[in-house]
C-alpha cells in the first residue's frame, strides 16, 4: 500500500483488527463465564487480611493524614524539578535567568511549607 492513502489504509486495517479483537475477547468472556454468580457471602464479600469483615463499611479518617500525603507530594514534586535543574544549571545557556526562575519556584514552595508550619499542620500530635 503506497501512495497518498496507503497510510490511512494501514490505520484502517489496524482499527478493524483492534475492534475484532475487542469483540472476540468480550464474546469469549460471555461464553466462558459461569451461568450463575457466586453466593453473596462468597466472591462479593469484602476482604480484610484473611479475616471475616467486622462492623460496617463506613470509617472516619482524620484529615491530617491527607495533609501529610499532600505535603509529601509537595516535597516529591519539588525534588522532581530540583534534581534535573541541579544537574544542568552550570552548563552554558543556563544563566541567571534559570537561577532566578528556580529561586521563584523554591520561594513559592517555601511559602507553602511556611504556611503549613504556621498553621500547625506539621505537628504530629
Amino acid at each position: 500500500m503506497t501512495g497518498y492513502l496507503g497510510s490511512y489504509a494501514t490505520l484502517g486495517l489496524l482499527l478493524i483488527a483492534a475492534v475484532l479483537f475487542f469483540v472476540t475477547a468480550f464474546s469469549a468472556n460471555r461464553v466462558l463465564r459461569p451461568a450463575r454468580p457466586a453466593e453473596p457471602w462468597g466472591k462479593r464479600a469484602s476482604y480484610e487480611c484473611g479475616l471475616d469483615p467486622v462492623g460496617g463499611d463506613w470509617a472516619q479518617m482524620q484529615i491530617r493524614y491527607y495533609v501529610y500525603a499532600y505535603l509529601y507530594v509537595l516535597f516529591a514534586v519539588e525534588a522532581v524539578f530540583l534534581f534535573p535543574w541541579a544537574l544542568v544549571f552550570d552548563r552554558p545557556g543556563f544563566g541567571t535567568t534559570t537561577v532566578v526562575e528556580m529561586g521563584v519556584f523554591v520561594a513559592v514552595v517555601a511559602l507553602g511549607i511556611l504556611y503549613a508550619w504556621r498553621r500547625g499542620v506539621l505537628r504530629w500530635a
